[in-house]
């Protein structure tokens, strides 16, 4: 997605040779425009599939899955790091790792919101090392739902995080692939196109 590219040249900062900040359009201040854009882009390429919901986790993966359900029609959940009062009934749990943060947090969607009929597109803002995406995998298949993919906005590629969800089966489509952080300058994958 050449638009993604763009901003993430422009207005990325790369803060070392495995972290980019990004935080000016996604993580931080979220730029709609852009956001409705990965929005189209990841119901263009889940159209087929017959999602009945998204699932991403708080926060940063919130905007493009509210924009990817607004194109599909579907219902969003995000799963909580935090407690809350209200959620406590019939949870699903799965303990996440965040790499920029150091810190583990313990995830959580109701089962009320999930269930053996739905059909589900995960979506997230980065995938690096794969924990937030395979906590989310372990909540979906606590429910018994079926995962049609995961959309990711940016993937660091040169991380093992693609790998190992490609290994269980996972269907993954990254908008933004990026190759390399090193000496301060994002090089993205080249895609083949058939």
């Amino acid at each position: 997605m050449e638009v993604l590219k763009r901003k993430i040249e422009e207005e990325g900062i790369v803060l070392s040779d495995q972290v980019l900040k990004v935080d000016s359009f996604l993580n931080h201040q979220i730029d709609p425009d852009l956001m409705q854009q990965i929005g189209k882009e990841f119901a263009r390429r889940f159209e087929q599939d017959g999602i009945t919901k998204i699932v991403t986790i708080e926060s940063s993966g919130i905007a493009p899955a509210v924009m990817a359900g607004l194109e599909l029609g579907v219902p969003v959940i995000f799963a909580r790091k935090r407690k809350s009062l209200t959620l406590t009934d019939d949870l699903l749990t799965a303990s996440v790792y965040s790499f920029t943060k150091k810190t583990e947090s313990q995830i959580a969607v109701s089962g009320s919101h999930l269930s053996k009929e739905d059909r589900i597109l995960i979506i997230d803002d980065f995938l690096a090392n794969g924990q937030a995406a395979e906590g989310l995998l372990s909540i979906v298949n606590q429910a018994g739902a079926a995962v049609c993919g995961l959309g990711i906005v940016i993937e660091k590629s040169f991380q093992p995080g693609r790998d190992e969800l490609v290994k269980k089966g996972c269907r993954v489509e990254s908008l933004a692939r990026i190759q390399s952080l090193k000496d301060g300058k994002v090089t993205f994958v080249q895609e083949v196109r058939s």
